[in-house]
């Protein structure tokens, strides 16, 4: 089979490589891999940015795969050959809020072997069914970004409708963040330095935008959108200095969901504002395997489809790893057969 292997930190290092298709151990199943999608993650990891003391050279990367099962160990229980299936990123955290230290050796694509290739192993535990309304390219988006959003929202958020919900940008977290709190009967507002994406998002839903470049000062036009009250729900996806401006937009009993650092991981917020208001700051890594199965529900449920920006072949993987630098709206495909 034909593979994806990183062989050290660095793009360079990113390797096309043929190897052996693998046999299941008696917990495993072997997909074959329709599609993977790309998250920042994803590129944090070649780029020697997230957790470098655990990876182990080399390995498979890509957490985020959709395919179907064609062999299963001798003790699989949740699996049969033929199930269609997405992969969940920390196989050994199945429920609760609560991840442990140990959670983040469990992540597929670093340093566990991911889906950049066209054949993978799973642990049983890591994988759910994908849901029957979706292709494999579109629930290949699944694992992180939804994920990430209908965790934030639901288990951490305990988002109730009628409230207000704030995604800043258009990547994959936050476009899946605006679809699912719509579907969950949330007001969304957006922001971006782009009108063209602005409209994109009021077409999925959005019922305010906010252009940052335009309005730098989004905290106070975010205020003056909610009427002063403030935003219940912040999915905090930029970092550094629009932490500060998140704190100052966030309603009195408001929560800051922390999911992203693309613009650095300190801030200087205020603390007495996050004091009086009793802003809430909920850090979020992606979230467990009963939500996402909970999520799936909700997505066959509504119909939602997720939005796909461009679709790479295989053999293209750098070129997609490339694009996550220009940013992108909704998702980054790889397909794989």
């Amino acid at each position: 089979m034909k593979a994806w292997q990183l062989q050290g930190f660095g793009m360079d290092n990113l390797k096309s490589i043929t190897t052996e298709i693998p046999t299941p151990a008696k917990n495993e199943i072997l997909v074959k891999v329709g599609a993977v999608s790309l998250n920042f993650r994803d590129k944090a990891i070649i780029d020697q940015i997230y957790l470098p003391e655990i990876m182990q050279f080399p390995f498979t990367p890509v957490s985020d795969l959709a395919g179907e099962v064609l062999a299963i160990g001798s003790e699989v229980a949740r699996f049969n050959i033929g199930d269609r299936v997405t992969s969940h990123l920390y196989g050994s955290w199945i429920k609760g809020k609560k991840h442990t230290s140990q959670t983040a050796l469990s992540g597929l694509g670093g340093p566990v072997n991911g889906g950049l290739a066209e054949y993978v192993l799973l642990d049983e535990q890591a994988a759910v069914i994908t849901p029957s309304t979706l292709t494999d390219e579109e629930a290949a988006t699944l694992p992180i970004a939804a994920l990430t959003a209908f965790f934030a929202l639901t288990e951490h958020g305990g988002l109730e409708k009628g409230q207000t919900v704030l995604v800043q940008g258009t990547g994959g977290v936050s476009i899946f963040a605006l679809q699912l709190a719509k579907a969950l009967g949330a007001k969304v507002i957006v922001t971006s330095s782009s009108d063209e994406k602005l409209a994109k998002a009021k077409a999925l839903g959005a019922d305010e935008v906010i252009n940052y470049i335009k309005t730098p000062e989004w905290d106070k036009e975010a205020l003056r959108l909610t009427g002063g009250a403030g935003v219940d729900h912040i999915l905090e996806v930029v970092g550094g200095e629009n932490f500060e401006r998140s704190v100052e937009a966030a309603a009195i009993g408001g929560q800051i969901h922390v999911i992203g650092f693309l613009n650095g991981t300190h801030s200087n917020a205020a603390m007495l504002t996050i004091l009086f208001k009793g802003v809430r700051i909920n850090g979020i890594l992606v979230g467990n395997r009963n939500a996402f199965e909970q999520m799936n529900l909700l997505i066959q449920e509504h119909n939602i489809k997720p939005v796909i920006d461009t679709v790479y072949d295989f053999e293209n993987a750098k070129e997609a790893y490339k694009h996550i630098e220009r940013g992108a709206f909704g998702k980054l495909v790889i397909k794989v057969s």
